[in-house]
């Protein structure tokens, strides 16, 4: 076994032992399940809705030149899919942007938002 092979296997020994959670195994019925005991992501949803609002927003510019072409065919609803996904992703990002401020006025709950 050559110089690389056994620096590749210790890299893989180190990485699999980093940061692994303890885990509990639980039974339910017959089937036994192993959960980790992991905390949850300190993320607002602001930055993926408005990313998600964007494409949507795209999309829907995108598909204009080709209205006559979709009316032909009666695929319209590609068009109004993407102006509804733009219009929820409005009322998300406002839902999500609501629910950060309202985080940090409960300091004690959650940890800071930034």
């Amino acid at each position: 076994m050559g110089h690389r092979e056994i620096a590749r296997l210790e890299r893989a020994a180190r990485r699999h032992e980093f940061g692994r959670p303890d885990l509990t195994e639980l039974e339910i019925g017959r089937t036994t399940h192993r959960v980790a005991e992991v905390e949850p992501m300190d993320v607002d949803g602001v930055r993926t809705m408005t990313v998600g609002t964007i494409a949507w927003g795209v999309v829907a510019i995108a598909l204009l030149p080709f209205l006559g072409t979709l009316e032909s065919e009666g695929r319209t609803w590609w068009l109004w899919t993407a102006v509804a996904g733009f219009g929820l992703g409005l009322i998300g990002i406002e839902y999500c942007r609501r629910r950060r401020n309202a985080l940090r006025m409960q300091p004690g709950r959650r940890r800071k938002l930034d």
